[in-house]
């Protein structure tokens, strides 16, 4: 569930930092599927520290 919430709000956070940026479509696409990627990892080790640490 965390890597899933990451790489939502990821996109999210990217499309509206492009957005704000003054980019177009492809801008928001692009910038949404690189935050998408560098949250949903940042999930997966957080899950794996957590598995790890219960």
């Amino acid at each position: 569930m965390i890597v899933i919430a990451g790489v939502v709000i990821g996109a999210i956070i990217g499309a509206l930092q492009a957005r704000g940026r003054g980019g177009n479509r492809l801008d928001m696409a692009q910038y949404g599927a690189g935050w998408a990627i560098m949250l949903g990892l940042l999930g997966v080790f957080l899950t794996i520290f957590l598995e790890r640490a219960m």
